[in-house]
């Protein structure tokens, strides 16, 4: 609905964004930050690589809830979110299972040096997005709330983005914890 709104009245954009808390704003700011952060080489602790996936699991996971715990249907919801980050974390690690080229895990510092990569600020603002819009369609038609098919497609969406976190990561704990030869070769997929 908040597409045809902007589509047929576009005129209407200014309100939604005047009705936005500030709050918002300063979050969007954060979370662009920290995903601009890693368009460039970088080192990222063994901490950080698990933290981020974290992070957005518990920011998908409260988008749910706060947009569908009202509904009775929360525990589906959350089973399809969990299902669609499932699959999409397995068909990932098996379809691109090496590291990008040119990551190493240094074992003295129990860190990454990892090359610069769009895809953490692509998913970071899928996520944000995906919370920012339920939210405005959910004050426009409060009915949405205990509509099955936009809770479940909406979870589904949300365990496309974690799938992809959690695979990202997963690759980088894997040449953390491979024998040191495997930890000097680089990979040759994208994250």
């Amino acid at each position: 609905m908040i597409i045809d709104l902007l589509i047929h009245h576009p005129e209407a954009l200014p309100t939604v964004l005047q009705k936005t808390p500030t709050w918002v704003w300063g979050l969007l700011a954060a979370l662009v930050a920290l995903g601009a952060s890693q368009l460039v080489a970088r080192t990222a602790s063994l901490t950080r690589v698990a933290v981020m996936p974290v992070a957005m699991t518990l920011f998908s996971v409260y988008g749910l809830v706060s947009a569908f715990g009202s509904s009775g249907q929360v525990l589906g919801t959350l089973a399809a979110w969990l299902a669609a980050a499932a699959i999409v974390a397995t068909l990932t690690l098996v379809l691109r299972p090496a590291v990008p080229a040119g990551t190493r895990y240094l074992a003295d510092s129990r860190s990454f040096h990892m090359p610069g990569s769009p895809l953490p600020l692509l998913l970071i603002l899928g996520i944000f997005l995906t919370k920012y819009l339920v939210g405005i369609e959910m004050a426009m038609q409060p009915a949405l709330a205990h509509d099955a098919t936009f809770d479940l497609e909406i979870a589904a969406l949300y365990g496309v983005f974690n799938g992809l976190f959690i695979a990202r990561s997963a690759r980088l704990w894997c040449l953390a914890l491979a024998p040191q030869a495997a930890r000097t070769a680089s990979g040759h997929a994208a994250a």
